[in-house]
């Protein structure tokens, strides 16, 4: 009986929260928000892990600001009364206006900023090695719009894609930055070339917490595994990005037999596909947390409950989600850009190209512009010629077999 009482039940959780909204139970349960309304919190709390050396404890469960969270306060607020201290942004999420959102929230509740834990990058690397003067202008503009005199980590490095790019000026500057107060630890996050970068940053000794994409279709990567291992034994700081694996060369939608297999399977166990994979991250606990967009109560109930359910996933449930992920791999980039630019010398942006159209085909409206944004910064006679590349030579080397010129020109139709 009290295996039962000390297990969440999903289906009551999910029901009860989806009837009577966020705003109806926070009440109830006497926790208006964290924001010292009401001083004893008897919401339930997303638990916590310490971030590597930082020696900070955080909610597992991050929150993701990369919309428009000038109109998501109610998300900030409701994330909080879960004990979601940890907010992660940067200067080109919804075009500044996530950060304007998060500096909007901050000036309604200034008691706030000392509870939280709070993450922000500067617009994604356009050169092959950090602009100091660059990050020291984000820094202003950034804390000037989030309305905060600090970060807790300031990722310098948004998009990391080759160790060269973690320089003894970038660790200088660091040094300075932390020694003025302007961030207490530092960081980067990374889609591309993830081992490379853990590797990198293990040996060099000076980072503090790495963003890093992963998810049940990248546990499958062995040296990934290995460098995993490399940055922990440094005790550095992992935090999950990307844990969905959202498809790349089309929409999501449940249309093929084994998305229906997967779904079915894991609804029968009384959570969604979604909810596995996340809980397949989370339950890895050489990562601190995952950080997850939640832009609606619904997402944000749901990864709580994945969270706070402490059922672990049977060995069936992983061998699932791996069947799917070898059955349904040439759906998604794994981000390896090294083998793409390897293959493609004269065409060094092909994993970029295919994030440019994962962000275009399955994150909304807000990333759509992003994505030609970020398209047009490629360029002008790498873009012109894209149509014209034999793209077999990569196709061959991909390990995911993704058609590579079919996602190309995709792209191009979508983006230029």
């Amino acid at each position: 009986m009290k295996r039962k009482h000390n297990k969440l039940n999903r289906r009551n959780f999910l029901k009860t929260v989806g009837a009577a909204g966020l705003g109806s139970v926070l009440a109830a349960s006497g926790c208006k928000s964290i924001s010292g309304e009401v001083s004893e919190l008897k919401y339930p709390q997303v638990p916590r892990r310490t971030l590597g050396k930082t020696g900070v404890e955080i909610p597992i469960v991050g929150l993701g600001c990369t919309a428009d969270m000038t109109k998501l306060h109610h998300i900030m607020d409701g994330s909080l009364g879960y004990g979601i201290n940890y907010w992660d942004t940067a200067t080109n999420y919804a075009d500044t206006k996530s950060q304007l959102g998060i500096g909007q929230y901050l000036e309604k509740h200034p008691e706030v900023r000392k509870r939280l834990f709070l993450i922000s990058k500067p617009v994604d690397i356009e050169t092959p090695l950090p602009v100091i003067a660059d990050f020291d202008e984000d820094l202003r503009e950034s804390m000037e719009r989030t309305k905060t005199d600090y970060f807790d980590v300031y990722c310098a490095v948004h998009g990391l894609s080759n160790a060269d790019q973690l320089t003894d000026e970038l660790k200088r500057w660091a040094e300075d930055c932390k020694k003025r107060g302007l961030f207490k630890y530092l960081g980067y996050s990374a889609h591309q070339n993830m081992a490379q970068g853990l590797f990198a940053a293990a040996k060099c000794g000076w980072v503090d917490v790495a963003l890093v994409a992963y998810n049940f279709q990248l546990m499958q990567d062995d040296e990934y595994q290995r460098a995993i291992d490399a940055a922990r034994k440094a005790d550095i700081g992992l935090i999950a990005i990307k844990t969905q694996r959202k498809a790349t060369l089309e929409q999501l939608q449940i249309e093929t037999e084994e998305d229906k297999r997967l779904t079915g399977h894991f609804m029968e166990r009384g959570f969604t596909a979604g909810q596995a994979k996340l809980k397949v991250v989370l339950e890895d606990e050489r990562f601190t947390a995952a950080a997850i967009k939640m832009t609606d109560t619904a997402i944000l109930t749901a990864n709580v409950a994945a969270a706070l359910d402490k059922t672990k996933l049977s060995q069936k449930d992983k061998a699932v989600l791996q069947e799917y992920a070898k059955a349904t791999c040439n759906r998604y980039c794994a981000g390896c850009a090294h083998i793409c630019d390897l293959a493609l010398p004269d065409t060094p942006y092909v994993s970029d190209i295919m994030r440019y159209l994962m962000y275009y085909n399955n994150y909304g409206h807000g990333h759509q512009y992003r994505a030609k944004q970020l398209f047009r910064r490629i360029p002008e006679n790498v873009r012109k010629k894209l149509l014209d590349v034999d793209y077999s030579v990569a196709e061959a080397r991909c390990p995911q077999h993704l058609p590579i010129a079919k996602a190309v020109a995709e792209a191009v139709s979508k983006l230029a």
